[in-house]
């Protein structure tokens, strides 16, 4: 027991290194990027701390070559989702009334291992199971996942710290306890660390979660709890249940322990889910939290003012539209620019498109790798072949798929006769953008399309010198992105400096990397403390005074 008020350690975000040819980093990478390509895991449903093997498997594959098999995944069923239930509930308690500053430093020495001794592991991880580059991998797997676990400390910290007002003889406070039952987290493949934040978030505030990851990326997610494991997590707070969607979804969703639901995913699922909860209404003990980021459908919109800053604007597009193979629910995949800069702005692109290279990962000369599977390689194929047969679409660069060794599809830029073609409009998740070219003096008839041509409002950005321009923009797109760049591509969102999220078909707009997200995990309680409580029933005003006469 520590009697004292404690302060959690100050946050800053986790540097990121360079991986540059000679330096230190690159070489314990390479070397571990070799060792785990040899070895094949096998990853197990795990429920209170035991490795529970279903028999029935799914295999985690290389997207970069499908043909290398990275583990052998067990995913859960009916019976073993009861099982975790049970044993979250069982736990539920004595987590609950751990200390703040116990739970702190559990994260907090998740995040310095993170940042030290797991940090090649885990990049090595998702490189080989999510076809990221070392640069990718290392904002996402390291920096942002250990961003989250140190900013959601501090952040914790300052809600525990909201407390009422007081008034003579009595002492208000705010119990901050965690919801009834379990949180329900749903991770995506794309980031590993969304998928460590969405079961942390939750635990830090001293709830038990059910951890479901995406099958292809299990095999960062296997680490994700060796790393928790390690850092003194204990069992049965976050069980992880790997598996089919509905197999496991189902039974979860039925349970009348459900508190909450924490999920990052495609818009289609999560309604599904917000729906089953509708229909499960009655038999909750409680009304679950549902908390969720969905899809986008990103835009660029350039002004005719942002003429001069025409490499900015194309390295915007390339960037944020091709890294990590348009795989990220940030990516810019609509863009608007006028008719003015257009001449130039296509040779630009044609040429940075051409000079990007593709290919396995662990080639650190490629700036892309493969799309995550076969369903992604198909479905991004339709919408290519889509562009080739539409009189309508003209392909500007790119528009080859290969399928042989990896599931790689080329960066992809397609020009659009109408601004609400289905690629301007639907989210492709890969490296396809639709670019279209609006006459100069429909800037905001523009803008305004941009605004309604799709239902999701996730992020977005302007490039314009006209001040006027970009106030306009902030105006007309006001709720058309829930992060908004001004001369910037609409990706990179850093925890503790702009909270992400969406609203419309894009999720909740609850802000991971904010003090918002994790008041969602909490159950306030107020309690008012009396110390000198009344006496008498009779309040001073029925007092009888003797120079009053009657009314």
């Amino acid at each position: 027991m520590i009697n004292a008020t404690t302060r959690v350690p100050a946050p800053k975000n986790e540097p990121v290194l360079s991986h540059a040819p000679g330096s230190p980093e690159r070489r314990e990478l390479q070397a571990t990027l070799k060792r785990m390509s040899a070895e094949q895991l096998e990853i197990p449903v795990i429920i209170g701390g035991k490795h529970v093997r279903t028999g029935k498997t799914d295999t985690v594959r290389m997207p970069h070559k499908h043909s290398h098999v990275l583990a052998t995944l067990h995913e859960a069923d009916a019976g073993t989702v009861e099982q975790a239930i049970q044993n979250s509930l069982s736990v539920k308690e004595d987590w609950a009334r751990m200390p703040f500053q116990s739970r702190a430093a559990i994260f907090l020495r998740a995040a310095e291992l993170l940042a030290t001794r797991y940090r090649p592991i885990m990049n090595a991880a998702t490189m080989l199971g999510q076809s990221k580059t070392a640069h990718q991998a290392e904002i996402d797997a390291t920096c942002e996942a250990v961003d989250f676990l140190r900013y959601n400390v501090h952040f914790a910290e300052q809600i525990l710290a909201m407390q009422p007002e007081n008034s003579p003889q009595t002492w208000n406070m705010t119990d901050y306890r965690p919801l009834d039952g379990f949180v329900f987290s749903v991770a995506p493949f794309n980031f590993t660390s969304i998928a460590m934040n969405l079961a942390v978030a939750p635990a830090l505030m001293g709830n038990v979660v059910l951890f479901k990851p995406s099958n292809t990326a299990a095999y960062s997610a296997w680490y994700i709890m060796e790393l928790l494991r390690e850092a003194g997590l204990p069992d049965g707070v976050i069980n992880m249940l790997p598996g089919d969607g509905p197999t496991v979804g189902n039974p979860v969703l039925a349970s009348p322990h459900l508190g909450g639901i924490h999920f990052t995913g495609s818009t289609p699922t999560f309604n599904v889910m917000w729906k089953t909860v509708g229909e499960n209404i009655s038999r909750y003990k409680q009304y679950p939290r549902i908390v969720g980021e969905t899809g986008g459908k990103d835009f660029i919109v350039a002004h005719p003012s942002a003429a001069d800053d025409l490499e900015a604007l194309a390295v915007a597009i390339v960037r944020g539209g091709f890294e990590y193979q348009g795989q990220k629910c940030s990516a810019p995949s609509r863009i608007f620019v006028p008719e003015s800069m257009w001449p130039k702005l296509k040779p630009r692109l044609q040429a940075l498109i051409s000079e990007i290279r593709m290919g396995d990962v662990t080639d650190f000369r490629n700036f892309m790798g493969a799309v995550i599977d076969e369903k992604s390689f198909k479905k991004t194929s339709g919408y290519i072949d889509l562009a080739k047969n539409d009189s309508g679409a003209t392909v500007v660069a790119g528009g080859e798929v290969d399928r042989k060794e990896g599931w790689f599809i080329k960066p992809t830029l397609v020009q659009l006769q109408d601004p609400k073609h289905r690629i301007m409009r639907e989210e492709i998740f890969a490296p396809v953008v639709g670019l279209h070219v609006y006459p100069d003096s429909k800037y905001v008839e523009t803008l305004r399309e941009v605004d309604a041509a799709a239902s999701y409002a996730l992020t977005g950005s302007v490039f314009a010198r006209d001040r006027k321009a970009i106030d306009t923009a902030l105006s007309e797109l006001r709720h058309a992105a829930g992060n908004f760049y001004i001369n910037d591509k609409p990706t990179g969102a850093v925890v503790g400096q702009q909270p992400f999220g969406g609203s419309r078909a894009s999720g909740t707009n609850d802000k991971a990397g904010s003090l918002l997200n994790l008041t969602r995990w909490t159950s306030p309680r107020t309690i008012k403390e009396n110390f000198i409580p009344p006496t008498k029933v009779a309040y001073p005003f029925m007092d009888s005074d003797p120079h009053e006469g009657a009314i």
